[in-house]
């Protein structure tokens, strides 16, 4: 149900000591404006409706209903670089799933709405 790249795990194990931070990973649903929704981590705490995932240490929190949603859950760590110096441009946390989220009412964030078309 929820794949962590060793990348991403990586990564996060080092973020998470940076910041000096013992928290759950939350993956969650945010609204992404005429995108349409995507998935984000956030820091959290465990709530009732959440399954809970250990990975390597790394514990991770996903609602019930959203696992219903997504499906299978993939984190992974996409490494970007800055070609106009040869040194890494950092990165980034990329959280994709199995289906495709939609809106329910058709509209994005910004007030427009969709002809349906």
């Amino acid at each position: 149900m929820l794949e962590v790249t060793e990348s991403a795990l990586v990564n996060l194990k080092d973020f998470l000591a940076e910041q000096k931070k013992d928290s759950t990973v939350r993956i969650a649903m945010k609204s992404g404006g005429c995108a349409g929704p995507a998935l984000e981590l956030a820091m959290d705490k465990v709530r009732e409706n959440d399954n809970i995932f250990d990975h390597d240490g790394v514990s991770f929190v996903v609602d019930k209903k959203l696992i219903v949603i997504c499906g299978a859950i993939t984190v992974n760590f996409i490494e970007e670089y800055d070609d106009r110096d040869g040194y890494g441009g950092g990165g980034t946390f990329a959280v994709t799933s199995e289906n495709y989220i939609s809106s329910r009412n058709g509209s994005c964030s910004c007030g427009f709405r969709s002809s349906g078309e």
